[in-house]
């Protein structure tokens, strides 16, 4: 192969003007190559960190791997253009594997819709009941992969698992329906406990070895609710879908059942976001009070994070959770700061992470609205936004939700709102003074408002500021105490500060070793292999 020829090199990158140049610091090794009649396969080596300004440090971040190939091998005037040979795909290069070979033979059952008639609009919640299997003793799910019907592939954009209420005889089974809809059966309002998660670029999900999804038990679930969010934006017509989960268990009991907080903002139109923002920053606080109410009467020594996934909407640009002890702030817990909303998928955490009754979790999110006219507000649609973190962790206890909302008065008093109507008897809420404002919903007056940069900017230090509405659920659709109570921001009395970045080796936030990143690459035809920022 002339491309792998060591005066050729394999190291290049593209200028603003998509120029390729040779790039002066070769960082890439080659390790391996292989070329037969319909592939060509190479495996080459970098480091994380090369302290070259013509490449990207690979962190837990989301990376977009570009690949493109001239039909011709590179001769010495360098790689030909692709024309339109060429693609990427978003991965997260340092994700660890966890995932183990299952034995043929281990069993599974199947949470599956039946031709569900997918709307012809954007969005679409699908909500199914479904019967766990009766097992005779205690079961562990040990591995959850979605089952997603071919070709929906971008259709089917997230799936929660919902634990219900166990006093419900088979009827509730009979049929599915649109989640959130008026019409909604009674059933469905008692399913509020995640207790699993997959979003969009997601593959299989396996537990650690000393972990597992408790079933068969009195308090495990006995009912369960799929909800199946759907992303149709072109309003196809006719589509019906068969998708859902896949989940494989076995009677070879692990040590610990896991659980699952959900954290984050409370999905409410509270959540608003400018439009015009090149950045804007929301949090949601899982609040020192919650956690020290639920863990202090569940687990005073604390539960252990074993893996998260952070969830966003089309604005969202970073997600990162983290995590505060006593004024002091923690290393994160899990952060993408690029994040792609068509790939969310678990990240397992190197090391798990223990969390203490007193402890904070921030989950932060960053958002461009630069494209936008008009305010976006948190909300299930994908053109609304969310800011969610969840929580995969063990012991389980009695903890399914951990938000927050921030109040809405104050962020209408940046407006200019003086009054609105009480008692408040519309949705949205109705506005009564000033004149500019009479009778608009606090939606309209927000839109209406004249939004730049600056006032952008006052607006988001004014929200990030603001007391929260407290949301700590537990796992029977009950409440604890604190639920409905406000709470401050915690007071950061010292910012976590991440080491600086060596050259040559691996980041503190990076997975604890030094040798360098291996990436296998198997491609048709191989030409050139780009790796710059810039394509």
């Amino acid at each position: 192969l002339n491309f792998f020829h060591s005066e050729f090199g394999i190291d290049y990158f593209t200028n603003a003007n998509r120029e390729l140049k040779k790039d002066a610091q070769q960082d890439y090794h080659l390790e391996y190559a292989m070329e037969n009649s319909t592939h060509t396969i190479i495996e080459f080596t970098r480091e994380l960190h090369t302290c070259d300004i013509n490449d990207k440090s690979i962190t837990e971040s989301t990376v977009r791997v570009i690949w493109a190939y001239h039909h011709e091998d590179v001769g010495e005037a360098g790689p030909k253009y692709h024309d339109s040979n060429r693609g990427t795909k978003s991965l997260r290069l340092l994700n660890p594997e966890k995932t183990s070979v299952l034995s043929t033979a281990i069993p599974y059952f199947d949470l599956v819709n039946q031709d569900v008639p997918i709307p012809n609009k954007g969005t679409t919640y699908w909500c199914q009941m479904f019967k766990i299997p009766v097992f005779q003793e205690k079961h562990h799910v040990i591995k959850v992969e979605p089952v997603i019907q071919r070709g929906h592939e971008s259709l089917v954009h997230h799936i929660l698992l919902y634990q219900c209420s166990s006093s419900f005889n088979d009827s509730v089974l009979d049929y599915g329906h649109e989640c959130y809809h008026p019409n909604m059966p009674d059933a469905f309002l008692t399913c509020e406990t995640v207790i699993f998660a997959w979003a969009i670029g997601g593959e299989g999900f396996s537990y650690p070895p000393h972990v597992g999804l408790s079933l068969g038990t009195p308090l495990d679930p006995r009912y369960v609710l799929l909800e199946v969010h759907y992303d149709n934006p072109t309003y196809k017509e006719g589509l019906i879908d068969n998708s859902g989960l896949r989940l494989f268990h076995t009677t070879d009991i692990r040590k610990y059942d896991a659980g699952v907080i959900e954290a984050g903002l409370w999905v409410s139109l509270f959540h608003t976001i400018p439009p015009g923002m090149p950045e804007f920053r929301s949090e949601g606080h899982c609040t020192l009070e919650c956690l020290e109410e639920a863990l202090e009467a569940e687990k005073p020594s604390g539960i252990h994070v074993f893996a998260v996934l952070l969830h966003a909407h089309l604005a969202g640009r970073g997600i990162r959770l983290r995590h505060f002890r006593k004024g002091e702030e923690l290393r994160l817990l899990a952060y993408d700061d690029d994040f792609d909303f068509n790939f969310q998928e678990f990240q397992y955490l190197k090391e798990e992470q223990t969390i203490l009754p007193g402890d904070n979790l921030i989950t932060e999110c960053r958002y461009n609205t630069k494209d936008r006219a008009r305010m976006t507000w948190g909300g299930l649609s994908t053109r609304n936004e969310m800011c969610l973190s969840y929580l995969l962790y063990y012991p389980r206890i009695n903890l399914t939700r951990c938000a927050s909302i921030p109040d809405i008065m104050e962020q209408l008093q940046f407006i200019g709102v003086k009054e609105i109507y009480r008692p408040v008897t519309t949705w949205p809420f109705i506005i009564k003074s000033p004149k500019q404002y009479k009778n608009l919903s606090f939606m309209d007056a927000m839109n209406k408002f004249k939004w730049a940069k600056k006032e952008g900017l006052s607006f988001n230090k004014l929200v990030l500021s603001l007391p929260v509405n407290v949301r700590c659920s537990k796992t029977d659709n009950a409440e604890w105490s604190i639920q409905g109570m406000t709470a401050l921001p915690p007071h950061v009395e010292r910012p976590y500060k991440a080491e600086p970045l060596v050259c040559g080796t691996s980041s503190s936030s990076s997975p604890p070793r030094n040798h360098p990143l291996e990436l296998p690459v198997c491609f048709m035809v191989l030409c050139s292999l780009l790796h710059s920022t810039h394509l």
